[in-house]
């Protein structure tokens, strides 16, 4: 199976564009459960980072991950890991609802945090976090890959931000993905270890609405999610949907789903809609469907016409070099703590709301 059509482990390649010298940035990486991991680490060579460690307790997937970037070891133990003066970061891939907790030893051995999304199952565990970031000053920082690693989000965020459809009013986010039932893990069917629909890969979506329309809080106005489709595993959750209302009076409403079909080329076709006052943006991210399999296609309707721009390879992945000068210069550049954590806040207020509804 191509990488493009494995949504599991999708891992999205750009430009080197380093923004620190060989040697000035070191991380590790852990716990490898999610193929995330894989992006994960590029982002950050790429911007100039270098992996040292990497450690799993599945010593075959820890050497097949270092194998891939030169000079990165196995650890023997994740002790060894947080021991190292060196490793200024850790990014890791856990299953979701043991992120939390390893964050926080991260952060308690005095090294800034890189996990995947979700990056919490409970409120509890977001509570834990927010105090160890208080306590420390590190940083909690989350791999929203459907923004953060994807060329067309990017140059969205730039439009909006620069005016091009006035005031953002709605974002609806589709997020559709491939299940390759047989190629996941145990835990990624149960609820209590995955965290449900809203909360897993909804994460992506509320993190995009605060992104476009500005607001720095939502309430939940309606929640549901379904198994349709998997009886065999009763816990898994294949269909969600939600709206927000922003404290902008901006609205959202996002559908996530297990049910992209085979005869689709990519793992999900991903789109998402911007309304503003003076116009509006559509996302087709990873292809435009029975025209083009390339992606990151921006749709853009203003006052002044109609215009398709299609930008892979144009705008790049630039999340990963500010995270790192923010963790060099203890800034907020790439996103801000407060950020991360309200949607992270929402997407497990979304789950708690959440009708079962099949």
């Amino acid at each position: 199976m191509s990488q493009k059509s494995d949504g599991m482990n999708y891992a999205p390649q750009g430009k080197p564009s380093p923004v620190v010298k060989p040697g000035e940035f070191i991380f590790a990486a852990a716990f490898l459960d999610h193929g995330h991991i894989n992006g994960q680490c590029n982002g950050l060579v790429e911007a100039g980072g270098q992996l040292k460690w990497v450690y799993d307790g599945d010593t075959a997937r820890a050497e097949a991950l270092a194998s891939r970037y030169p000079g990165a070891k196995v650890a023997r133990s994740f002790e060894d890991v947080l021991a190292d003066p060196a490793v200024q970061l850790v990014a890791a891939a856990a299953i979701p609802n043991l992120r939390s907790a390893i964050g926080c030893r991260v952060m308690e051995a005095g090294k800034d945090y890189f996990t995947d999304k979700t990056p919490f199952t409970t409120l509890d565990q977001l509570d834990a976090a927010k105090a160890v970031v208080a306590r420390t000053g590190r940083k909690y920082a989350v791999y929203f890959s459907e923004r953060l690693h994807v060329e067309s989000a990017m140059y969205a965020t730039d439009l909006v931000q620069q005016g091009a459809i006035g005031r953002v009013l709605q974002v609806i986010g589709l997020g559709p993905h491939r299940l390759n039932k047989p190629s996941r893990p145990d835990w990624f069917f149960k609820k209590e270890q995955f965290g449900g629909i809203l909360c897993d890969i909804g994460s992506h979506q509320f993190e995009q609405f605060l992104t476009f329309t500005g607001a720095t809080d939502a309430t939940v106005t309606n929640a549901a999610v379904a198994n349709y489709a998997n009886p065999s595993t009763p816990e898994f959750e294949d269909f969600g949907e939600a709206n927000l209302l922003g404290d902008n009076g901006a609205t959202n409403y996002i559908r996530v789903d297990w049910f992209t079909p085979d005869g689709l080329s990519t793992w999900g076709d991903g789109r998402m809609t911007i309304l503003g006052t003076k116009g509006y943006i559509e996302l087709r991210k990873y292809l435009d469907v029975g025209r083009d399999k390339t992606g990151d296609h921006v749709y853009l309707v203003d006052e002044k016409g109609e215009h398709h721009l299609q930008v892979a390879g144009q705008v790049g992945f630039r999340f990963f070099g500010e995270l790192i000068l923010d963790c060099l210069n203890r800034t907020e550049k790439a996103m801000t703590q407060r950020h991360a954590f309200k949607a992270a806040e929402l997407c497990l207020r979304a789950q708690a709301a959440a009708r079962r509804i099949a």
